[in-house]
């Protein structure tokens, strides 16, 4: 008999990266497992309680005791719980309601942290080290995320495991969405420190590059951002792009694309950059996916890209460096015989990373705990 699973995350319509990531596991976990998961969505208040899918059985308000009891009893009724981490996206001082949460289980849990700091405030340590230390197992992304949590005392490395951030087969053709001028894309939600001004600043550099090359920045706004800080981010780049008489080398796309959209654009690019700034991102899902389509990619020197990207598989530079970025851009694009390696290296990665593959690793460890609980 088939587990059965809760998941406590973020959910849709919220629009964030681990509710992206939640939807896609339970999505490949669904296809190969006979019992659907469960999930307990995570909203900030009251007015973000719109309808959902039959899938959500209770909501986890911030800030509201009641709904955390009604959501520990629901879960205590399945096998196993899936409890995704981030400091930001649970209630209290950096988050602490999750250890509320996880004090009141009596099923094995699995908590998968999205973040693991370098340098953690001293709350932040002491949340990060109690939610270990409550949880059966512990799943990080990358493996300086596992040499981070090892290199605390406290925490118990036999419950570590390092399951990759899945990917979606992206398979469209390059060739059949080929652009005339050569497109360098970022994507996914805009804020700052996703670094974006520095790119636009590289094309200053690219002006001699014939056909100019055209920067496309694809994504809405974060959501956090839009509510604290409304459009600023945004509004600040346009400026920039008009005071560097960038408007026909550098176009911001606010829009959402759904999966068949998104792919054609990665297909007609000729290389993904990612900029970003936060030098603590130990897991990125646009790095997954620029992999899983076989672009080749530009990025900053942020944990997950250092890792992903060695042995030539990308090209890395320092942060907040236009003319670094500018340099590696032009060595690709004019270089179509680097693209293709870069591009058969990212490939030959591609397949170990597709979701199917990363949800067989999470259900063959729920598997595992609920046939030890059971056994117990």
């Amino acid at each position: 008999m088939a587990p059965r699973i809760a998941v406590v995350s973020t959910y849709k319509p919220t629009n964030c990266g681990i509710a992206t990531f939640t939807q896609s596991l339970l999505n490949a976990m669904n296809g190969i497992c006979r019992t659907p998961a469960k999930v307990v969505r995570l909203i900030e208040s009251k007015s973000d309680e719109v309808e959902s899918g039959s899938e959500v059985i209770c909501t986890i308000t911030e800030g509201n005791p009641l709904s955390m009891v009604n959501a520990a009893n629901k879960i205590n009724e399945m096998d196993v719980v899936l409890i995704q981490h981030e400091f930001g996206i649970y209630g209290g001082f950096d988050g602490d309601e999750v250890i509320t949460l996880i004090e009141k289980l009596v099923i094995p849990s699995i908590v998968v942290l999205h973040t693991v700091l370098s340098s953690p405030t001293p709350h932040q340590r002491a949340v990060l080290l109690k939610l270990c230390q409550r949880a059966t197992a512990v799943v990080v992304m990358s493996q300086i995320a596992v040499n981070r949590l090892m290199a605390e005392p406290d925490v118990d490395s036999s419950k570590i495991f390092l399951f990759q951030h899945g990917a979606r087969s992206i398979t469209t053709n390059p060739e059949q969405h080929h652009s005339e001028r050569p497109i360098i894309l970022t994507w996914g939600l805009i804020s700052p420190g996703k670094g974006v001004e520095w790119v636009i600043k590289s094309m200053d550099f690219l002006r001699d590059i014939e056909p100019r090359p055209l920067y496309v920045v694809s994504g809405r706004t974060h959501p956090k951002v839009l509510e604290h800080d409304g459009e600023r981010y945004r509004e600040s780049l346009q400026k920039l792009i008009e005071d560097l008489d960038l408007a026909e080398s550098v176009q911001l796309r606010p829009n959402f694309l759904e999966n068949v959209a998104l792919d054609h654009l990665i297909a007609a690019s000729t290389l993904v950059v990612l900029p970003y700034d936060n030098s603590e991102q130990v897991t990125s899902g646009v790095l997954m996916e620029a992999v899983s389509a076989g672009r080749p990619i530009v990025a900053t020197r942020f944990p997950h890209a250092v890792e992903l990207l060695r042995q030539d598989v990308g090209i890395l530079v320092p942060y907040r460096d236009p003319a670094a970025l500018a340099n590696a851009i032009r060595r690709i694009i004019t270089a179509p015989e680097l693209a293709a390696e870069m591009s058969h290296r990212t490939k030959a990665i591609a397949r170990n990373i597709q979701w199917p593959v990363v949800a067989q690793q999470y259900l063959q460890l729920i598997s595992n705990l609920a046939y030890e609980r059971a056994s117990a």
